[in-house]
C-alpha cells in the first residue's frame, strides 16, 4: 500500500478557526496531517518571526481529541517549529489556511496565510496558501476539496526552489465555480483610513479601516480572475529582487 504523504497545517486565524478545520477533515482522508498554528489570530502579521520572546507551545484538543500544537507566536513561527523542534519527522509539504478572506494583491505581502507558505517554500517544501475570498458567512467545502485535489499534484509536479502557490477561491457555490486560472499577483492599493476613538479612560487610539481601490479585472490578474468566480492561483516566489533594474543601477555612479 503506498505510503501517505505528511503534510504540516498551518494558518494565521488562529487554531480554532473553521478553515483550519475544514481543511483537516479534507486533507486527512489523502495524508497524515500535523496541525501547528498560532494559538491566537495572527492575521496581518507578514512574515514575522518571534526572536525576543519564548515561544510557548500546548497541545490544543478539538471535541476531546488531540488536534494540533497551539503556538504562541506568528504563521512563519509556526512553520519553523514545527520542521525544526516538534514534528517527529519532516513534512513533505505545507498547506496554509483555509485562510477568511482573500490574499491578492498587495495583501500578499501582508499575509500571514501566504507567509507560512513562503516559510515551507524557503524549507525546500512544496508550499501553498489557500484562502476563501469572504469574511462573511463562509463555506469552506469547495475551498478544502481543492486543496485535496491539489495536494497530490503539487507533490507529484513539484515547483521550482523556492517558488510556491497562492490560491484564492471565489466564495460562491461549487455549481457557479467558472474553473481555474494561472494568474500574476495584482498591484490594486487600499484607500486607507484610520478611525480615530476614546477609550472608556479617555485615551485616544486609532483602528485601521480601508478598502481596496482600482482592483485589476484582467482575467489574469488574482482580482480579475476571482470577480468573475474563477480559482486563482499565483506562482510567488521570495526573491524580491528587480533584476530589470540592476543595471540601471549601475549606471548612477555611486563609487565614492
Amino acid at each position: 500500500m503506498p505510503k501517505k504523504p505528511f503534510l504540516l497545517l498551518v494558518n494565521d486565524d488562529g487554531i480554532a478557526a473553521p478553515g483550519l478545520h475544514a481543511l483537516h477533515d479534507s486533507l486527512i482522508e489523502i495524508a497524515d496531517v500535523a496541525v501547528v498554528a498560532p494559538a491566537t489570530e495572527m492575521s496581518a502579521v507578514g512574515h514575522a518571526i518571534t526572536i525576543s520572546d519564548p515561544l510557548r507551545v500546548t497541545e490544543y484538543k478539538r471535541e476531546g481529541r488531540f488536534f494540533g500544537y497551539a503556538v504562541t507566536g506568528t504563521p512563519a513561527d509556526c512553520v519553523k517549529i514545527g520542521f525544526w523542534a516538534l514534528l517527529d519527522r519532516k513534512p513533505d509539504a505545507v498547506v496554509s489556511g483555509i485562510n477568511l478572506g482573500g490574499n491578492t494583491g498587495i495583501n500578499t505581502i501582508y499575509s500571514g496565510t501566504v507567509s507560512a507558505a513562503t516559510e515551507g517554500a524557503i524549507l525546500g517544501l512544496p508550499s501553498f496558501a489557500i484562502s476563501l475570498n469572504t469574511y462573511r458567512n463562509p463555506d469552506f467545502s469547495y475551498a478544502a476539496r481543492f486543496a485535496r485535489k491539489l495536494v497530490p499534484l503539487l507533490l507529484e509536479r513539484g515547483m521550482p526552489r523556492g517558488v510556491y502557490l497562492n490560491v484564492n477561491v471565489p466564495a460562491v457555490p461549487e455549481s457557479e465555480i467558472q474553473g481555474v486560472a494561472v494568474t500574476r499577483q495584482g498591484m490594486a492599493l487600499y484607500r486607507e483610513d484610520f478611525d480615530k476613538r476614546t477609550d472608556p479612560h479617555g485615551r485616544t487610539y486609532y483602528w485601521l479601516t480601508g478598502q481596496k481601490v482600482d482592483a485589476e479585472t484582467d482575467p489574469d490578474v488574482d482580482d480579475g480572475a476571482i470577480s468573475k468566480n474563477w480559482v486563482s492561483i499565483t506562482p510567488v516566489h521570495y526573491d524580491l529582487t528587480r533584476y530589470d533594474v540592476l543595471e540601471m543601477l549601475k549606471d548612477w555612479k555611486l563609487d565614492p
